[in-house]
């Protein structure tokens, strides 16, 4: 004789929250990206020759290694600038180091696709429009963001037990003059 409820053999699963559309894509946009690298190389190995390829990749991975350590002085540079200036607030670099830093990992990279693309965004309009339209892109994003901004994510605190349990709260601080919030949900991927 059995007490209790009735046990089923089904159980229902939580349903899984729905994966983005970068996070569906990127794995088929990398594939055929591969593909068309593989295809353009073999196509440029029948028309030049083998050796055209093969200098043509150490070529890009030379050019890239000398863009990566370029971009990577100026933002060495600019940052001893900024720290040495005492600047309290930062001022937004307009040589683009993060895209050229880019570019020349790009360029490293083997294949003619992603060398053209490297050298695209060394130049200095393509650069201007991909970082104004990734500066738009990200304030759009976290306007949309649920559940508070940005900021609210620092203020997220998780406590490591002993035993192995992590327990998450949220850090309030309370300020004289402050109305009290109701509390939010803790932010989670």
């Amino acid at each position: 004789m059995t007490t209790g409820a009735p046990t089923s053999s089904y159980q229902a699963r939580p349903a899984r929250p729905r994966r983005s559309r970068t996070r569906r894509y990127l794995p088929l946009g990398i594939a055929v990206w591969l593909v068309l690298e593989i295809w353009l190389l073999t196509l440029v190995g029948r028309a030049a020759g083998g050796l055209t390829v093969i200098l043509l990749l150490v070529a890009g991975l030379v050019l890239g290694s000398m863009v990566v350590k370029r971009a990577g002085r100026r933002a060495f540079r600019n940052l001893s600038e900024t720290l040495g200036a005492r600047s309290s607030v930062p001022e937004p670099s307009s040589g683009g180091n993060g895209l050229m830093m880019l570019g020349g990992l790009l360029l490293m990279l083997p294949g003619l696709l992603s060398d053209a693309v490297g050298l695209l965004l060394l130049l200095p309009p393509v650069q201007r429009t991909v970082s104004r339209r990734a500066e738009r892109t990200l304030d759009r994003k976290l306007r949309e963001a649920p559940y508070g901004s940005f900021g609210d994510a620092f203020r997220q605190a998780r406590i490591h037990r002993p035993d192995g349990k992590v327990v998450q709260g949220e850090v309030i601080r309370d300020e004289p003059g402050d109305t009290p919030r109701e509390p939010r949900r803790p932010l989670t991927p």
